[in-house]
């Protein structure tokens, strides 16, 4: 599609390029940061809390799960303060909404100025690798969490037919066989 009459074809500048570059590192290191942050703060939840029962182990996936949460909030903040810095928009709210449903891929009616239109895009990859990372960080974590549940039972069940006892699954204790 051809530009109208009278607007200069958009551009990309070497300024906007390196902006970019640098933001998706920037938000890839808040990432690698915060990924550490809560593989630690879940290790240290299990270490103080334990591991074996149902509710400790869904509690470190919740708070692992805030964590991760916080860290992308921390990302898209540092994007829309770079949109507020460089006047891409009237106020910070709108630039943080902006960030916010790009770094997502959902998309927004609003727009970049033509000289930083390639953030656009640039944000979106940001978002993307952010969240692929934080997937395997997070099932990384609740795979951890379903065998640790699993070796539960096994070992409840082995108790029983050791015993002797068979678990009726309608009530809560065992009964002999």
């Amino acid at each position: 599609m051809n530009p109208p009459l009278g607007e200069p074809p958009y551009i990309t500048s070497s300024e906007e390029i390196l902006w970019g570059i640098m933001l998706v590192a920037a938000t890839l290191v808040i990432h690698a940061l915060g990924m550490l942050l809560t593989l630690n703060s879940s290790n240290c939840f299990r270490e103080k809390f334990g591991h074996r029962s149902f509710l400790s182990g869904i509690s470190n996936l919740i708070l692992a799960s805030w964590l991760i949460v916080i860290v992308h909030i921390l990302e898209v903040m540092l994007w829309s303060g770079f949109f507020q810095w460089k006047h891409c928009f009237p106020n910070y709210s709108t630039a943080t909404y902006f960030a916010f449903l790009e770094y997502t891929t959902v998309g927004s009616v609003f727009n970049l100025p033509k000289n930083w239109r390639l953030l656009e895009g640039m944000i979106a990859t940001a978002g993307l690798l952010g969240f692929a990372w934080s997937t395997g960080i997070l099932l990384t974590l609740a795979q951890e969490f379903q065998d640790q549940q699993m070796q539960r039972l096994k070992d409840r069940r082995t108790k029983h037919v050791v015993t002797g006892q068979v678990a009726n699954p309608i009530r809560s204790k065992p009964t002999p066989t």
